[in-house]
Formats: structure tokens, C-alpha cells, sequence
């Protein structure tokens, strides 16, 4: 359907400034009237007017699964999530974490890929190449890529399970880990690609531990391009309580933005975090 907003017709209707006119579409077709007069025979056309509420052919669904279903143009979505390797006290959420590790964000290279097993599985890495532009590249366990990661916040088994942990080395420093039996990693970490920007509507943290005394921060960090790590948002907890949170207005991050999940507890304990991004194209 295609609509021409700059209509000031109807002119006897109070909201005519809201209307738009409906264009090219044969569900819709104008209507014409003709009639006699002194001046001869007169035809006139009426197109079709509408209040724009909503595109009816903007998607199926309602909320955002259009979105995910790739059929809003400029527009994408990504789920990230992420757990510890065990009980921690601080450090990121991701599966490199068995204590207090900070995710190290390694320096640009290519990636080496290696495990105790299934020597030859293929694993699909999923990041950023060295211009931040997306980048997925596929190598078997013991082999090197030739793709120059700047970022990767995603690994995945392609055809066989893991018997054993698989680590994802990004010039020569650990990058990525799929735990044993997982198939997937896990890490609460993403970077904005080059040419978008990233709205973020949603997160969720948990821990595993049920005593009282178990008191957890969950804390969100952003690193613009050249800037450092600011923090953006902390929710505590207690007991192993779950903290769901949605952002009636979204938080915005610029292309090439660092985004991380790090946690603080009283008391070791394995923790997971969730967040939900909409991605939009830069005009």
C-alpha cells in the first residue's frame, strides 16, 4: 500500500490534518461522480482517505514480531544471554567466568578453535570483523579462520555436541568458550555493529543461591567507541530472587558500543543475565 501524507482533504472533517490518502492500491480504488451543469458535463475523482493508525501491511503478529520475523525494513533484533561457568563473586556473565573474570575483550585477529574432543566439528562463530561490520565465519575445532574478528559474542556447534569445552582464541587471547554439553556459548556481551544503532528494551538476572544472606548486583556497563565503561543501570537482589526489568523507554547505544553484564555477590553463586536489543539502521 502506498499513502501520500500531504493531503489537507477532507476539508470538512476536524482531524483532516491526520489523514493521509491512500495511493496505487486496488483494494482501495477512487470513486468518480459525474454530473451536468451550465459549464457542461463535469467528472470529478475522489481518492480514498484514512486515518493512519497502523500500516496493515507492515507485518503479521503484534508487539515486535514483525521485527524478528524480518519484515520491518531497517529494523533487526537480537537476544543475548549469558551464565557464569559455576559459583562467582564478580567479573562479566559469560561462560569464561568461573570466578571473577572480566570479559577481556581481546585485540583484533583471526580465531583458532580448540578442545580434548570432536577434533574436525565444525563451530559458527558469529561477531564483528575488523571494520565492526557483522561477520560469521565457520571453522572446525583445531582449525584457524582467515576472518579478522574485532568482536564475537557468539559461537555455536554446527552438526555434533561438544563433548568437551570448546575455546574460541581471537589473537591469541580467549574470546569465547561453549561449556561442555551446551552446543552454544553463553555471554551477556555485545557490540553495536558499525552503520546501526541499538535500543535496548529488556533485561533479566538470576543466581542460584536460595539463602537469605545471598545479596546480588547486577550491573549494566556501555563502552562507546574510544570512551570507557560507564554503567548504565543497577539492579540488586536477594535469596536468588529473579529481576526482570523493561525499559518503557529504551536505552540507546551508538554504533560500536561495548555491552556487558558484570554481577557482584556476597556469596558465590552461579549467575545468569538476559537482554533484549532492537537494532536500527543509521540514516
Amino acid at each position: 500500500m502506498a499513502i501520500d501524507p500531504n493531503v489537507r482533504a477532507p476539508y470538512q472533517s476536524v482531524a483532516y490534518g491526520a489523514y493521509v490518502e491512500i495511493t496505487d492500491d486496488t483494494r482501495f480504488p477512487s470513486v468518480s461522480s459525474t454530473r451536468d451543469g451550465f459549464g457542461g458535463t463535469r467528472t470529478a475523482e475522489y481518492p480514498h482517505y484514512a486515518l493512519l493508525t497502523k500500516d496493515i501491511d507492515a507485518g503479521t503478529g503484534s508487539g515486535n514480531l514483525p521485527i524478528a520475523a524480518g519484515e520491518v525494513t531497517g529494523y533487526s533484533s537480537i537476544n543475548k544471554f549469558g551464565a557464569t561457568d559455576g559459583d562467582v563473586t564478580d567479573g562479566t556473565i559469560w561462560d569464561g567466568n568461573s570466578g571473577s573474570t572480566v570479559y577481556p575483550y581481546p585485540a583484533a585477529g583471526v580465531i583458532t578453535i580448540t578442545s580434548a574432543s570432536n577434533a574436525g566439528a565444525d563451530v559458527e562463530v558469529q561477531g564483528l570483523d575488523s571494520n565492526f561490520e557483522p561477520a560469521t565465519e565457520v571453522v572446525a575445532i583445531g582449525g584457524t579462520g582467515s576472518t579478522t574478528f574485532s568482536r564475537i559474542f557468539r559461537a555455536i556447534m554446527v552438526d555434533t555436541n561438544n563433548d568437551s569445552d570448546v575455546t574460541i582464541n581471537q589473537g591469541g587471547s580467549i574470546a569465547a568458550k561453549i561449556i561442555e554439553d551446551q552446543g552454544q556459548t553463553l555471554m551477556a556481551v555485545y557490540t553495536v555493529p558499525a552503520g546501526k544503532t541499538a535500543y535496548l528494551t529488556h533485561v533479566n538476572y538470576s543466581s542460584d543461591k536460595a539463602a537469605t544472606n545471598s545479596a546480588m548486583q547486577f550491573r549494566l556497563f556501555a563502552r562507546p567507541e574510544n570512551g570507557t565503561f560507564n554503567i548504565k543501570g543497577v539492579l540488586g537482589s536477594a535469596g536468588g530472587a529473579v529481576i526482570d526489568y523493561k525499559y518503557n523507554v529504551p536505552l540507546k547505544f551508538t554504533e560500536k558500543t561495548d555491552i556487558k553484564i558484570d554481577l557482584v555477590a556476597a556469596q558465590a553463586t552461579t549467575c545468569t543475565a538476559t537482554f533484549e536489543i532492537i537494532l536500527v539502521d543509521n540514516v
